[in-house]
């Protein structure tokens, strides 16, 4: 089992995760993080830690949000990995408890 990032993090993208993960198993988007399903271990750091709570294990990813399981696995081949922490998004703040931000997601890598 791995853990998910789902659509709370979409224009927010803190990256406290990152600095807890002891495998580095996220992947940056322009204005998502996920998870590499294969390399991550289930260890659970990354879930305390995310402020716009967005990350769930596998099994308790809420039913709204299960094609972010998909999406978290297809993304994570796709973009660059991060393994440091970084300043969240500008607008972060503001998006930080919106809803349905599915529309708003980044395909394009990070930087």
């Amino acid at each position: 089992m791995a853990y998910v990032v789902a659509e709370p993090c979409i224009k927010c993208k803190y990256t406290d995760c990152v600095e807890v993960c002891p495998v580095n198993c996220f992947y940056e988007g322009e204005n998502f993080l996920v998870i590499h399903p294969d390399e991550c271990i289930d260890c659970g750091a990354c879930e305390p830690v995310c402020p716009t709570k967005a990350i769930f294990p596998e099994t308790e990813l809420p039913a709204k949000w299960k094609e972010y399981k998909a999406l978290n696995a297809d993304f994570s081949t796709k973009w660059p990995n991060i393994a440091e922490k970084k300043e969240p998004l500008s607008e972060a703040e503001e998006f930080k408890l919106k809803d349905e931000k599915r529309p708003l997601l980044s395909t394009k890598p990070g930087k």
